[in-house]
């Protein structure tokens, strides 16, 4: 992945970005006498996937609830698209383009495939108790919401279970169908907390592909993620966290081999022995280093 043209200046923690598609800065979030969050300045590069990786309990996702409104901060303010969104209800951030997923997926169980499809779109007419008391006004646009629900489901390799119950479906469907209902309400910046967490090695590559192609047809993506094989492959940029705070930016390739990154990272695992998790550690690096060999005979 190239990163040239993403920011201005030296990779560094808080490092500016060309084109920002999120700016935040001074963002706390404190449970008790714990500092989940304390992050001075971040960007987020627009029409990129950027990954946010840390240790467990590194406050990634607290950072994306508080981001996309499912949280609010102790302090701190950001804009979204050049809009401020701070302490905005996450239903109203959604409606302005900035949509997320969940490491445990949220389909309504109960509810077909393709009325989770439907409840994705936004502005629908019919919402209204009022309107809804005329079907001609909303008949038209619930007609456009089915027929873009069924594309995205085909497009999914879901369309084959549209009727049946989202309960149904595999932890890797799940996945899919809730990757898929993000797309209904035609998203600028998707965010994936740990898109690959419980998913059958078989759908791996199909969500790695379906994330790429989230770039390609002009969206940003900012996801958390654990698996380093996935990030060095998919991700321009990487971002990672240790104990609330950023510890390193810049290029996939750099960071993993970035001290402060493997100080995080061993700083996670105290517990097990130094010497084996170090030598795990060169064995990556040195496996990242072969795959870039491999890429550039091909």
């Amino acid at each position: 992945m190239k990163t040239t043209g993403l920011h201005v200046g030296e990779p560094a923690p808080g490092v500016a970005k060309t084109d920002p598609i999120i700016v935040a800065d001074h963002i706390t979030r404190r449970f008790g006498g714990l500092t989940a969050v304390d992050v001075d300045h971040i960007e987020i590069p627009r029409g990129a996937i950027t990954a946010l990786i840390g240790p467990n309990g590194a406050g990634k996702t607290t950072l994306f609830n508080l981001l996309t409104g499912f949280d609010q901060p102790d302090s701190g303010k950001w804009t979204f698209d050049g809009s401020g969104i701070s302490g905005i209800p996450a239903f109203k951030v959604a409606r302005k383009g900035q949509v997320r997923t969940f490491q445990l997926t949220k389909a309504l169980a109960l509810l077909t495939v393709l009325d989770n499809m439907k409840l994705g779109a936004k502005g629908q007419r019919g919402e209204s108790l009022f309107r809804a008391l005329f079907p001609f006004i909303w008949r038209k646009q619930e007609a456009e919401i089915e027929e873009r629900a069924l594309v995205l489901l085909e497009r999914f390799k879901l369309l084959e279970k549209k009727d049946d119950y989202a309960a149904s479906l595999s932890g890797g469907q799940r996945k899919l169908l809730e990757m898929a209902r993000a797309l209904m309400s035609e998203p600028t910046l998707v965010m994936l907390d740990e898109p690959m967490a419980g998913v059958n090695p078989a759908l791996t590559q199909s969500l790695l592909d379906h994330i790429l192609g989230l770039k390609e047809q002009g969206m940003t993506v900012l996801f958390v993620e654990h698996d380093m094989h996935m990030v060095r492959h998919i991700a321009d940029w990487v971002i990672v966290m240790a104990e609330g705070r950023i510890v390193a930016e810049g290029d996939p390739h750099e960071v993993m081999a970035n001290p402060a990154v493997i100080d995080a990272y061993l700083g996670a695992h105290h517990d097990e022995d130094l010497g084996e998790i170090e030598s795990e550690t060169q064995s990556a690096i040195k496996e990242l280093a072969d795959d870039d060999a491999d890429e550039v005979k091909h």
